[in-house]
């Protein structure tokens, strides 16, 4: 799975030895959060990352997951600083859409995480619910992607 745009920006399957660069690419993980740092490690181990390539190497990576009522599920999607504003984490989620091996396929932001939404709804992903009590004073929304991506995505794949 390689997936390019005109713009030179590729998706693939992240590996093990990614994890380093996507940890310093990502916010958290780069201030100092040794907690984010291992699930990065972790989740490139279990081969559940897609990454996000320039020419100056990482540029944004996702993770998707099963473990959200056995449901695709995208735990994580994090875009450089650097790299923001440019398409990556719209190039992110078609390939996690073209990925996905359920019928179904959630994410799920802080209210306050207003870049997030925005993609969300110009990927046209549909509001699917509200949690209190994650982070306090923050709840959280859920979206779902609309399925008719999911099974035109399943039936490419056979």
């Amino acid at each position: 799975m390689d997936f390019e745009n005109l713009t030179g920006l590729r998706v693939d399957r992240a590996d093990l030895s990614d994890w380093a660069a996507l940890a310093e690419i990502d916010a958290v993980a780069a201030a100092g959060d040794l907690a984010r740092r291992e699930a990065i490690r972790r989740w490139c181990e279990h081969g559940v990352v897609l990454v996000a390539r320039d020419a100056s190497g990482p540029v944004g990576y996702s993770v998707l997951e099963y473990t959200f009522f056995e449901q695709g599920f995208v735990t994580m999607l994090m875009v450089a600083a650097h790299a923001r504003r440019r398409g990556v984490g719209a190039q992110l989620l078609t390939a996690i859409e073209a990925t996905c091996a359920t019928a179904k396929l959630f994410t799920s932001t802080n209210v306050s995480n207003h870049p997030m939404q925005n993609l969300l709804r110009r990927a046209h992903w549909r509001p699917a619910g509200l949690l209190h009590g994650l982070d306090e004073g923050d709840p959280e929304l859920f979206f779902l992607c609309p399925s008719d991506r999911l099974r035109t995505a399943a039936d490419a794949r056979g």
